[in-house]
Order: structure tokens, then C-alpha cells, then sequence
């Protein structure tokens, strides 16, 4: 597969109506058909290293999704929505570069592109299964089938099958009648249930969130509060001495919360 790949030294690449990125040319157009062949651009590659993180507890091996792209770095603006790119040897999850991967596809049933498919479906499903208490075990057959059902719909449309979208589809999986925002071990503790993890990220972004800053102004209005109560209470005890054994007078109108 590697001589196959060789003469692949560069592509151009487009920005599609559906905001990814498709292959329009490449240094060897007689082995690649640019014909909806996508690509995965650097905010896509971000993303799907933090998917399959989970997965390495299952069996995830990244030298799998290593070989089932081909690196691409950002040679030039081409302007239009293109952009030309240049083939790199840098490795997709340890390169700080902003790295394109294109899906290895030329054997689309034995490539590494395919290889790397299937592992991350078998892992999702290792996984599935370890959080989950199902009615019976879920097997990677039913997750290929359904996942292929959609990719046919799509195809009947007419439309172009992203490769972000298709590991997407198979790393967000969940059977029907599961929320995938709900994924937590079946055998987990009130504890967990209640206070979700948050990472650092997460952590520091709630630190300096304003709106979540009341600590000082909820002292500030406990306080008023209490003035407010204390002044009530001393009106109503002058008011009562001056009516004190007269008729019953008018009570006095709640004081109003509004600024003065």
C-alpha cells in the first residue's frame, strides 16, 4: 500500500457548501478519484484524536488511524475556497502542525482506511457494553448494519458521504433509545450521577465565568434585605403607637423591590 501512495505528493483541496473540505485535484489523478473524495481538516483532526481517547481502555491502537490517513500540511492559499496542499511525513497525533488526512481508500475493502473502520467500530462496541446493562449484548454486526443503512440513504440522495461524518457516525454511536449525552458506567455511584467531571479546560472556563460570580452580590442582597426588613418593622411599631386604641387604620402597602 505504500508504493501505491507514493506518487501521491500533493492535492488541492475546496471548501464545500456544507463548510468541509473536498479533494479537487492531485499529483496522481490516474490511482484517485477526486470524485467526492473528502479530506479532514485541522479542527477535524482535533476532534476525532479527543473521540477516540475513551477508546484506548477497548483497544484502540493509534498506529491503526495513523496508517488509515495520509498527512497533508498546507502548502499555499490558492484563493476561491482552495487551498494546496503538500504531503508530510509528521504523524497526526503527535505533529503540532495544523495537518489535513486524507482517508487511504485505494482498497476500499482491505486498506488501512477500512482496517482502521472496523477497529473503531469494534472498540465503540466494547465499550457501549461496558457502560451499558443492555437487554442483550450489542454486536458489531448490528452497528455496521445500521450504520450502513444510513450511509445508503444518503447515497439514494445523492450525496457525498463525509469521512469525518462516517467515524463520527460510528464514535457517537448509541441504540435507539439511548442518549449518547448520557454515557456513564451502569454501575456508577449517586455521586457521579450528580456531579459530572469536568476537565481542566472546563474547569478554569467556569472560574472566570462573570455570570457565575453571585457569592459577593448575593451577601450584598441579603444584606439590603435585612435593612429592609429592619426599617418594615420599626414603621410598623411607630404606626401602631399612633393608632393605638383608635379604629383600625389602613395597613400599610408592602414596600416595593424596584430602585428608588
Amino acid at each position: 500500500m505504500a508504493k501505491a501512495t507514493s506518487t501521491l505528493d500533493w492535492c488541492v483541496v475546496r471548501l464545500g457548501d456544507d463548510h468541509n473540505w473536498w479533494v479537487s485535484e492531485t499529483s496522481d489523478p490516474v490511482r484517485w478519484d477526486v470524485d467526492g473524495l473528502s479530506i479532514i481538516d485541522p479542527r477535524q483532526r482535533d476532534h476525532l484524536i479527543e473521540l477516540v481517547d475513551p477508546l484506548r481502555d477497548y483497544g484502540f491502537d493509534q498506529d491503526v488511524m495513523e496508517r488509515g490517513f495520509i498527512p497533508f500540511r498546507i502548502e499555499k492559499d490558492l484563493g476561491g475556497g482552495k487551498v494546496r496542499l503538500k504531503r508530510t511525513k509528521e504523524s497526526i497525533f503527535e505533529s503540532e502542525e495544523k495537518l489535513f488526512m486524507l482517508p487511504d481508500i485505494l482498497d476500499e475493502e482491505n486498506g488501512p482506511y477500512a482496517d482502521l473502520l472496523d477497529l473503531l467500530t469494534r472498540c465503540r462496541v466494547k465499550m457501549l457494553n461496558d457502560l451499558f446493562e443492555f437487554e442483550s449484548k450489542l454486536t458489531v454486526d448490528e452497528v455496521e448494519d445500521e450504520l450502513r443503512e444510513e450511509q445508503n440513504s444518503h447515497f439514494i440522495e445523492g450525496k457525498a458521504v463525509h469521512s469525518f461524518e462516517e467515524i463520527t457516525a460510528i464514535l457517537d454511536f448509541m441504540p435507539a433509545g439511548y442518549e449518547s449525552d448520557d454515557e456513564k458506567p451502569a454501575k456508577s455511584t449517586e455521586e457521579d450521577d450528580d456531579l459530572p467531571e469536568l476537565d481542566e479546560a472546563e474547569e478554569e472556563k467556569l472560574k472566570n465565568d462573570e455570570s457565575l460570580k453571585w457569592d459577593e452580590d448575593d451577601e450584598e442582597e441579603g444584606d439590603e434585605k435585612e435593612k429592609d426588613k429592619d426599617k418594615e418593622k420599626g414603621d410598623d411599631e411607630a404606626e401602631g403607637d399612633d393608632t393605638k386604641g383608635g379604629g383600625e387604620e389602613e395597613k400599610p402597602r408592602a414596600r416595593s423591590r424596584g430602585k428608588p
